[in-house]
């Protein structure tokens, strides 16, 4: 079975392997069902992106992707397990030293079968698709491949549900607990495959499947955990065997504010096209053809529900689940008050930096033949100078500043889509002057994957991490490895990876030698400002550092996945290694 599919690696196939391996060697013993649960889905995810990717069985008929991306189904479904899992192994040296709680440890393993299910649920509807696609020809064009691959997939989802009972039945649940929490589990892997069927209908050629399988993944994660963590607050619920590993879960103020405020935020547009409809049905009879007071009722409309949801709807959820002595709202102002001098001096130096280099890089984009990708390089650049001394010397305040970016630019990309009066038709004006081919009009990402890409390791690391780089795999892949690999491959570049690709021998080389000097640099610069108290932090493993940078490396040189979303991730997951 592994043999005639390895012979199926390409070069992203190839570095997603190497990803899955170096995950799978440094796995315990006591995560061995999740180490052959993940090596299960590996080989059902390559089984499924072969079948996707077979000329004869095109799920162009039943989606439309992002034009000229591969469909990216195996990077998409091995990315977020791979990074639980590289979270679980970090957890467990952290049991080891008595720096965290076993309810830690059990939660995330309940993340991962969560996460897991999820994407086993999707590549079973995908393959469910490619079968029908291929039964609805006339022709014989499914290849003994492809019929092999569907014995494959089977027998992969047969022991990954094994292992995934062997794995939930764990020592902190009692009773009927186990069956309460596999039943959430399922119902995580149906949410994916309903929301992934949304998500490519409402954004038609936006993303490819192995983006939309991400975002998918992680949007059903962290709705699910924010109604598991809303559940055990609940009086009559919060003794429950099944939720005892949610309230052994120690969280902070500004999670819950971060998260709040998202899930208020992302549940917005829905709220406002009903409340719009029941508006415009009132106002019907007056038979108005003034364009101009349709676009005014609108925004008064949107604006009113806007301030309605965060300043009511989204605080009461923060002071049911979170014991606020005060207003969520006004918690945040007495939190940013608390260290005026040093966090109001960051404000300060954020807003010069943002306004001269947006205002320069504008100016650029509309008088200048500079090509679009560099450009979005320099923003990359500017990321690094934002982010570094924030995250060395206010953490804390960095995470809620990243979480306080995603809610503007959540809040500008609805302004933006819904045409909102005045700023919708200035804010599409200008984000056209970045845009490239995996944006479109319908919607821009680019944005928002750069602030994720950086954020996301520096949320996930805020917790206990014993590897000082890991909080900073976004920053050193994107805005320093990425920036470096586009630049030098765009001016000095002449072997290609690909005859059909861009990407260049040299361009990838200054990548890797870019983000390994820069990590020689930051680590006597963390060890100097007290970032790292002892020595032990220092010893790292230089071999597995530069098997980290090496893979992420190759991964932006052989994917034509959206990197920012995907390199930081696999890059994080390694350095927890």
């Amino acid at each position: 079975m592994a043999p005639q599919l390895l012979r199926q690696l390409n070069g992203e196939r190839a570095v997603v392997l190497l990803y899955v391996v170096r995950i799978i060697f440094s796995i315990p013993f006591s995560l061995l069902p999740e180490a052959f649960s993940l090596s299960l889905l590996f080989l059902l995810a390559l089984c499924v992106e072969i079948s996707v990717d077979d000329a004869s069985n095109p799920l162009s008929l039943f989606f439309r992707t992002r034009p000229g991306a591969s469909s990216g189904v195996l990077l998409g479904a091995v990315t977020l397990p791979g990074l639980l899992v590289s979270k679980l192994v970090q957890t467990s040296r952290a049991i080891t030293l008595e720096e965290v709680g076993i309810e830690e440890f059990e939660y995330l393993k309940s993340q991962y079968w969560a996460a897991s299910s999820s994407c086993v649920a999707v590549l079973i509807f995908l393959s469910l698709v490619c079968q029908h696609q291929g039964k609805s020809k006339s022709k014989t064009s499914i290849s003994s491949l492809s019929s092999r691959n569907q014995i494959y997939s089977s027998i992969c989802v047969i022991f990954f549900v094994g292992s995934g009972l062997v794995s939930l039945s764990g020592k902190l649940y009692g009773g009927w607990a186990p069956v309460l929490v596999s039943l959430w589990v399922l119902g995580h892997g149906w949410a994916a495959v309903t929301l992934i069927q949304k998500i490519l209908e409402t954004f038609p050629a936006c993303a490819s499947i192995g983006e939309s399988l991400l975002v998918t993944t992680g949007l059903v994660l962290y709705f699910g955990d924010m109604m598991a963590y809303t559940t055990s607050k609940i009086s009559y619920l919060a003794s429950s065997d099944a939720l005892f590993i949610q309230n052994g879960i120690n969280r902070s103020e500004i999670s819950t504010i971060i998260q709040g405020m998202i899930f208020g935020l992302l549940l917005f547009p829905v709220f406002y096209k009903y409340v719009l409809r029941m508006v415009e049905y009132c106002v019907s009879s007056e038979n108005t053809t003034d364009l101009g007071n349709h676009e005014k009722r609108r925004s008064l409309v949107f604006y009113a529900i806007l301030t309605f949801v965060l300043v009511a709807v989204v605080p009461s959820w923060m002071q049911l689940v979170h014991a606020f002595h005060m207003h969520p709202l006004l918690w945040v102002i007495d939190f940013v008050l608390s260290e005026p001098l040093k966090r109001l001096t960051l404000c300060v130096y954020w807003l010069v930096i943002i306004s001269v280099s947006v205002r320069r890089f504008y100016s650029i984009s509309k008088n200048s033949k500079t090509e679009r990708i560099l450009l979005r390089k320099y923003y990359h650049l500017m990321a690094v100078a934002i982010f570094v001394p924030a995250l060395i010397f206010q953490p804390k305040f960095l995470d809620l500043s990243f979480g306080a970016a995603l809610a503007v630019f959540l809040l500008l990309e609805t302004i933006r889509i819904w045409k909102i009066w005045p700023l919708g038709h200035l804010v599409h004006q200008f984000m056209n002057a970045f845009t490239d081919h995996r944006d479109s009009d319908l919607l821009v990402v680019s944005h928002f994957s750069l602030l994720l890409g950086c954020a996301i390791p520096i949320w996930l690391a805020s917790g206990f991490t014993d590897r000082p780089l890991a909080p900073f795999a976004g920053i050193l892949s994107l805005g320093i490895g990425d920036t470096m690999a586009s630049m030098v491959g765009h001016k000095y570049g002449v072997l290609r990876w690909s005859k059909t690709g861009k990407k260049t021998i040299e361009g990838t080389a200054a990548g890797i030698t870019s983000v390994l000097a820069a990590c020689f640099v930051l680590l006597p610069l963390l060890a100097a400002t007290g970032y790292i108290f002892t020595m032990v932090s220092l010893s790292y493993h230089w071999f597995s550092l530069i098997v980290a940078v090496t893979t992420s490396g190759l991964l932006e040189a052989y994917t034509a996945q959206l990197d920012n979303a995907f390199i930081p991730l696999v890059f994080y997951s390694m350095l927890c290694l």
